[in-house]
């Protein structure tokens, strides 16, 4: 007994000096130097006493804030409007927000499911017939709205929200004929629609429910002229129930290279 305590109390004195940083000797050395970059570390640039040390590009944030003023209007919108239409560059933030103003309106009981969709069409190579089932051939192309969610919910949480169909991620062809009331709608990847469907979509809408339409207008995978955003957005930007907010390359949240090689390509 004498020799297990006193091999457990070594063991722990070796833990705590070794995370308190005052373990010099053994084979036994930390992975990374203590003054290292964190995620959470506001101060590290000013505490290594270099100008040029600069934070990471961007900080994940559990409860979204704005990071300008288009992403503060956009907000704004799906607060007052029931539809709302955000097109702009990619980086803006348009799906993420509405991802996620779509999560808290669930979890808030304001609607009582979320239907999220976008048109399965790959980015100009063809990927010919995907193996499986219906759920498998689409994963591929409905990827971006998992990855969204999976940031805003846990896993185990999202998986049983689907499994009660309480959140559904369809594709844009499974949309005609349907009514979509108390739901919360986000149509992704618009300007892959044409102009004919996103009439059929946005004749969708059903009571007590709101439907974000997202989309660039300059990345569409359709032949030229096929596209039905922009002129959607032109229309209805005339009627004061409906809103519609235009990102630019200034709003782009992501890399700052994103910014500037959109203002050049």
């Amino acid at each position: 007994m004498a020799k297990r305590a006193t091999r457990k109390s070594a063991k722990r004195l070796a833990r705590e000096t070794f995370e308190t940083g005052e373990y010099n000797g053994g084979n036994v050395h930390s992975l990374f130097d203590a003054d290292s970059w964190s995620p959470v570390d506001e101060n590290y640039g000013n505490k290594r006493g270099n100008a040029k040390q600069e934070q990471r590009d961007t900080k994940y944030r559990k409860n979204i804030k704005a990071q300008n003023e288009s992403q503060q209007q956009f907000m704004d919108a799906l607060d007052e409007h029931s539809l709302v239409i955000a097109s702009g560059p990619a980086g803006t933030g348009k799906t993420y927000v509405a991802v996620a103003k779509a999560v808290e309106a669930l979890e808030k009981g304001q609607v009582s499911r979320i239907v999220l969709s976008r048109p399965a069409v790959e980015a100009g190579e063809s990927l010919g017939f995907l193996p499986g089932d219906m759920e498998e051939k689409l994963s591929p192309y409905l990827r971006p709205l998992y990855d969204a969610l999976s940031d805003r919910l846990s896993t185990k949480r999202l998986k049983a929200l689907m499994a009660e169909n309480i959140i559904e991620i369809a594709p844009i062809a499974y949309m005609r004929g349907r009514t979509l009331n108390n739901a919360y709608v986000v149509i992704d990847e618009a300007q892959n629609c044409t102009y004919v469907q996103l009439k059929m979509l946005l004749t969708r809408l059903g009571w007590h429910s709101t439907m974000v339409i997202t989309g660039d207008p300059q990345q569409s995978d359709l032949l030229p002229g096929m596209s039905g955003l922009e002129d959607i957005a032109n229309k209805l930007d005339k009627l004061d129930t409906i809103k519609v907010i235009n990102f630019s390359d200034k709003d782009v949240v992501r890399h700052p290279l994103v910014a500037e090689m959109i203002g050049v390509l």
